[in-house]
């Protein structure tokens, strides 16, 4: 039995393999009653190279079962340097994967789209082995991405894929096909030039990748979403168009944020059963390259979160319900007023804790969670009633400089009480407002190795009225894969 202590920014209560790289959450879809959950995966180092898909299963979102890869890069096939990102459909007894099939000797921004098929619940797939759709349409400078919905008007199916075109803008194609084999083209779903994002510098970027469609449903609105790609690898964003399907366009208004942090990409939609839609993304790295690198892995997906539109046209999102099942011993429960330049104690916390917490700002105001006993290392969560944001910021996060930093905003109404909910999982801190249903993800990397603790701040001249409660968090279980499902190590050969 190993000996070797635990890394400490393991994530417990976060879905990823034991080792290596991994990117977008990919062909996420209910069957055969269970969860599944696919991820670019590099099974042999801690690079974006070799990507192949891995893939979990579960019939509870709590415990998981790793199964064998799912989709390899065939040697001298249309997808020989990598099965990229796409999504999954459950079809009778068929699980359908649609992926982007990468070559580099095409241009590296035209990724056709493939697929593959599996007929014994996701353990084995065979590759179409030819594209499914080998002619881009004119005009496009970059395409890839599928994501493919059962058509419940027209008994069909439906694909959009994401791309940037000649004239400017951003856009997701839009497919049909009867079978799932023959597919005709029909244009933009959506398409715009560059729009800035919440109101900030950040905007909707030259192409669209991961383009993903919740439906409307009972006269609510529908949003598309996608994340905002740039030529030049500038800061990227995740966005959702909100509105209606007018035959084979969407009408939406202006671009919001899926999620206010630095750390949230390429999220992923899967249609539960009863109605209930769940979003996973890729929380990446926020530190250098020769830590993770060392550290033997690299990314993340983050919590499974149940989204929705609601009837004002507001996207939301909380944790799927059954992560309540994760909670453990009641750590911090505190009720008080704190007011003045002295912080107060709120208790001390493990470094996965799952918090609760109402706030009644007078002032500048907020919580702290010290992770060093000198107080020189912390996360603060602070409520800018000036401005009417919540800031989450890292600034003071890490002692070691290879941490990313930075403070990261999202709109807060003020004049009433706050409501949020903060899941932190060793190195990721998924901050929900419940208010409003958004939500900041943000990777830190503590260095300290005593217990953590809270604490409620104030300005000199303000107060805080707060009830704070802190549950343990517990591991996710994750099976012992079965014969013949253990995941290569080493080089390709």
């Amino acid at each position: 039995m190993s000996t070797a202590p635990r890394d400490p920014y393991r994530p417990v209560a976060h879905l990823r393999p034991h080792r290596n790289w991994i990117n977008d959450p990919n062909g996420l879809v209910f069957h055969d009653g269970h969860y599944h959950v696919f991820h670019q995966y590099n099974p042999y180092g801690v690079a974006h190279a070799n990507v192949h898909w891995g893939h979990f299963r579960s019939p509870d979102l709590l415990s998981w079962e790793p199964l064998p890869i799912a989709l390899s890069p065939t040697p001298g096939g249309e997808d020989a340097d990598g099965c990229f990102s796409g999504n999954a459909v459950s079809d009778g007894d068929r699980l359908v994967a649609f992926y982007s099939a990468n070559r580099w000797d095409r241009s590296p921004q035209h990724q056709p789209v493939t697929s593959a098929a599996s007929l014994d619940g996701g353990r084995t797939f065979t590759p179409r082995g030819e594209l499914l759709i080998p002619e881009l349409p004119e005009g496009c400078t970059m395409y890839r991405d599928p994501y493919v919905w059962r058509d419940g008007n027209k008994n069909g199916w439906r694909m959009l894929v994401g791309a940037a075109l000649a004239d400017g803008r951003g856009t997701a194609l839009l497919y049909e096909s009867p079978d799932l084999g023959t597919w005709t083209y029909l244009g933009p779903f959506d398409a715009r030039k560059q729009e800035p994002v919440g109101g900030t510098a950040l905007h909707t970027g030259e192409g669209w990748e991961c383009p993903q469609y919740l439906p409307g449903e009972s006269g609510r609105p529908g949003a598309l979403l996608f994340s905002a790609w740039n030529s030049d690898d500038s800061t990227r964003c995740v966005a959702a168009l909100v509105g209606q399907e007018r035959g084979d366009v969407f009408e939406a208004g202006a671009p919001a944020f899926v999620d206010h942090g630095p750390d949230c990409y390429a999220p992923a939609l899967l249609r539960a059963p009863g109605g209930r839609w769940l979003l996973w993304g890729w929380s990446w790295e926020a530190r250098e390259d020769d830590w993770m690198v060392a550290d033997g892995w690299a990314g993340v997906l983050t919590l499974p979160r149940e989204i929705s539109v609601d009837d004002g046209g507001t996207l939301r999102q909380q944790p799927a319900t059954e992560l309540l099942a994760l909670r453990g011993e009641h750590n911090v429960h505190a009720e008080g007023v704190a007011q003045g330049p002295e912080p107060l104690e709120l208790g001390a916390v493990g470094r996965a804790f799952d918090l609760t917490a109402r706030l009644e700002p007078g002032g500048a105001s907020g919580l702290r969670l010290l992770t060093t006993a000198d107080g020189s290392e912390y996360l603060d969560i602070r409520l800018d009633a000036a401005t009417g944001e919540l800031v989450v910021d890292r600034d003071h996060a890490s002692a070691d400089a290879r941490a990313h930093g930075g403070a990261y905003r999202m709109p807060c109404p003020t004049g009433q009480p706050v409501e949020l909910r903060v899941v932190v999982d060793h190195s990721i801190a998924e901050v929900f407002l419940t208010s409003t249903g958004q939500v900041l993800t943000l990777r830190f990397y503590p260095t300290g190795n005593g217990p953590w603790r809270l604490q409620a701040h104030t300005a000199p001249d303000a107060r805080l009225g707060y009830a704070v409660d802190a549950w343990e968090l517990l591991p996710l279980v994750i099976k012992e894969p079965s014969a013949g499902t253990r995941l290569p190590h080493g080089r390709p050969t």
